[in-house]
């Protein structure tokens, strides 16, 4: 387990450093070089900030809070880089390196406070989610928030200083020839092609929008369709695998032991089979231990359950995934003689809980196995079903001894009678005596060879209440009859669990769940109204934690409306710059078609951290373009001036955050595919608002203007 932690940790430390250095590089490729250096620094001062007060919140160094500081790589240079922006806008207009660092922050101060608080506002309803998914997930949200609020003391109270001071009286922006040259291009792409492309969108601004609309609704049926299916946790391969073995209870341990041994044996195949693939011809197989009387799933005890534990080697090095693994081992092995049940799987279960787990709660314990066997018997066609049972197994024979009717008219006792035949087969205490210091119990009960038959049982005498020797095969029946060998009891109500796993490269759970609920419980419900079904496990976690998620995003987008509406004095305007919200989710839905990957709990967390984000851009657009009306312009050049003037700014700050995630997306480690849903969210969503943003706010307050919904008087 440490080493696995370790190599996560590597793999995240390496991301990390790649994207300081590619987001250096894109700050390079906007500002000169000094601008570019004192900004990215503050990268290292946030994250040592963060770190003092996650201690203090008790939020360790661990996979999701580095999760979280990755994120944060590119957004919290947000704030520094409008603030070096306007610094360096000063200087150009002759401004002495001091008071332009003075007069650039207060110029826009208000607006990145805003834009902050807007973050924050969304971020902060995501730090309470619910659910053990939501416990995990939450701790991205907490470290954002703590990261973005150090960068803003930071970019209010250091960077102005260093940039004061290092800055040249008249800055540089053409000093160089490649500087020339690139601010050349920026330029023409600006005015050849973004601009006349909004100039467009203006004209035909009415079905420019409802063909965004449409994209929009297109996008929504990829999911709705199942063409981007979901899951609740993206799967990490371990290093460990395990074969969980349950024989009839009573079974002898050879027995067992034979069946661990062909367990082994076809382990020893397994190895063979994949050693070609491994590197430097290296063993997939490193350990394997059997331990007997032990079976996490059997929940008993004894000679005829075991675990056989197998460390294979380390993920990053191996060429085979546990899902491969598992499913070359089940077939080696194929069907063994007198088992109930084996499980092959990973020892530990997720924080998103198993694939499959229906609890169905009755009373009857035969009506409940009835059903519990239907259910199995419904999911194991489907492919990519594994490992399918229930906990409700039959267990020992026993012996039941009841008295005849009638016979408690002679004064018999059935408690007494059973007092009797366990002191006689079990023992009693019959007395205690002294020798010197030591004390000695005697217990009294049949001898050996008076109690291994039936016979001795029919044959037994019991002492009536007035001292009489009654046989007891004339006063009793007997039968026997196999019990139960556990009896689950939920709020003290008999319960059957069905359990089972998923290859997630055959099958996707909750479809595999969304039709088991459609087409096979109406029914059983209907045949069996006295059964309760209940889903644990995934269905249960992703239900919980994606409840809790939209929950708190709609605080969150209440939040942000209430900032919105004070500082635009406006309930329509702040409405036009959340539009970026929806317009990020086009990017977030297609990004994950293209990357090939299943929408999960860390996509949905991903976007609802985006909401707090697109919303900046959307917001200076919105400004620039308040103050272009109050120039005097018309509607139509203020829309089109103003998403010239910010062309560059939104480009910027959505480049430095996508260079951030750019390592992680190319990310082909195993162990960063849990991360990768969350990144792809993020990148993809800023990368389609940053598009639409340009193009669809500015045409969305021009249709306003035609209703007449927008004053036409200066701010």
């Amino acid at each position: 387990t440490s080493t696995l932690v370790v190599d996560r940790l590597t793999m995240l430390l390496r991301n990390g450093w790649q994207g300081i250095v590619l987001v250096f590089l894109t700050m390079w490729l906007f500002f000169n070089l000094r601008l570019s250096f004192w900004v990215v620094l503050s990268v290292p001062v946030s994250f040592l900030g963060a770190f003092f007060f996650m201690s203090q919140f008790g939020i360790t160094i661990n996979m999701i809070s580095m999760v979280g500081m990755l994120l944060a790589l590119g957004l919290l240079m947000d704030d520094g880089i409008v603030i070096a922006e306007n610094i360096a806008s000063h200087l150009g207009r002759g401004a002495k390196p001091m008071q332009a660092a003075v007069d650039g922050v207060s110029q826009v101060s208000v607006g990145v406070f805003s834009s902050f608080l807007t973050t924050v506002c969304v971020l902060g309803p995501l730090a309470t989610l619910a659910g053990d998914l939501g416990k995990i997930l939450r701790v991205v949200p907490i470290v954002l928030i703590m990261v973005l609020a150090v960068s803003l003391v930071e970019a209010f109270l250091i960077l102005p200083s260093h940039l004061g001071h290092a800055q040249k009286s008249q800055g540089d922006a053409n000093s160089n020839w490649f500087r020339r040259h690139f601010n050349g291009w920026l330029d023409k792409l600006r005015e050849r092609i973004v601009g006349p492309a909004v100039d467009i969108a203006l004209r035909w601004r009415y079905l420019f929008v409802g063909s965004i609309v449409g994209l929009f609704l297109a996008t929504l049926s990829l999911m709705a369709g199942g063409t981007i299916k979901f899951v609740a946790f993206p799967e990490l391969d371990g290093d460990v695998v395990v074969a969980r073995v349950i024989l009839p209870p009573g079974a002898p341990l050879h027995r067992t032991e034979r069946v661990v041994e062909q367990l082994t044996t076809a382990l020893d195949r397994v190895n063979k089979h994949f050693a070609t693939r491994q590197p430097n011809g290296r063993d997939l197989v490193r350990t394997v231990v059997a331990q007997f009387n032990e079976n996490a799933d059997a929940f008993e005890n004894g000679p005829h359950v075991a675990t056989v534990t197998v460390d294979l080697l380390e993920a990053e090095v191996r060429d085979a995934t546990i899902d491969e693994i598992l499913e070359q081992w089940r077939a080696e092995v194929g069907d063994l003689a007198g088992v109930i049940d084996v499980v092959f799987d990973e020892p530990l279960i997720g924080p998103a809980g198993r694939a499959i787990e229906l609890r169905i709660r009755g009373d009857d314990l035969l009506e409940l196995k009835q059903v519990s066997a239907a259910v199995r018997a419904w999911l194991a066609p489907f492919r990519g079903v594994q490992n399918l049972n229930d906990d409700l197994r039959t267990g020992k024979t026993e012996l039941h001894v009841r008295l005849r009717e009638g016979v408690f008219g002679l004064g018999l006792d059935a408690d007494n009678l059973a007092r009797q035949l366990r002191t006689a087969f079990q023992g009693s205490k019959a007395d205690e005596i002294q020798v010197g210091p030591e004390s000695y119990e005697i217990d009294v009960q049949f001898r050996p060879q008076d109690q291994n038959t039936l016979t001795d049982l029919e044959t037994f005498y019991f002492t009536g209440a007035n001292g009489e020797q009654i046989p007891l095969a004339t006063v009793a029946e007997f039968w026997q009859e196999r019990g139960w060998s556990r009896i689950a009891r939920i709020n003290g109500l008999r319960t059957v669990t069905v359990r089972g796993s998923v290859d997630t490269r055959k099958a996707n759970s909750a479809v595999l769940i969304g039709k088991l609920q459609r087409e096979l419980l109406p029914k059983l419900q209907e045949k069996h109204p006295a059964l309760r079904f209940e889903f644990e496990g995934q269905a249960k976690e992703a239900e919980t934690t994606q409840a809790s998620m939209l929950r708190a995003m709609l605080i969150g987008l209440l939040g942000v409306f209430a900032i919105l509406s004070f500082q635009f004095r406006s309930y329509l305007e702040p409405l036009t710059v959340m539009m970026a919200i929806p317009l990020a989710l086009v990017g977030v839905i297609w990004g994950h078609l293209l990357m090939g990957i299943d929408f999960s709990m860390p996509s949905m967390l991903g976007y609802a951290s985006l909401a707090g984000i697109v919303v900046n851009d959307s917001i200076l657009l919105v400004l620039f373009l308040k103050a272009e009306r109050s120039a005097g312009r018309d509607v139509l050049e203020a829309c089109s001036l103003a998403s010239r003037k910010r062309f560059r700014a939104i480009l910027l700050t959505s480049l430095t955050t996508i260079a951030g995630l750019l390592p992680l997306l190319a990310e082909r480690s195993l162990q960063a595919q849990v991360l990768i849903p969350l990144a792809v969210s993020i990148a993809f969503g800023l990368m389609a608002s940053t598009v639409l943003v340009l193009f669809v706010i500015p045409c969305l307050y021009a249709i306003w203007n035609d209703f007449g919904w927008v004053s036409s008087e200066s701010d």
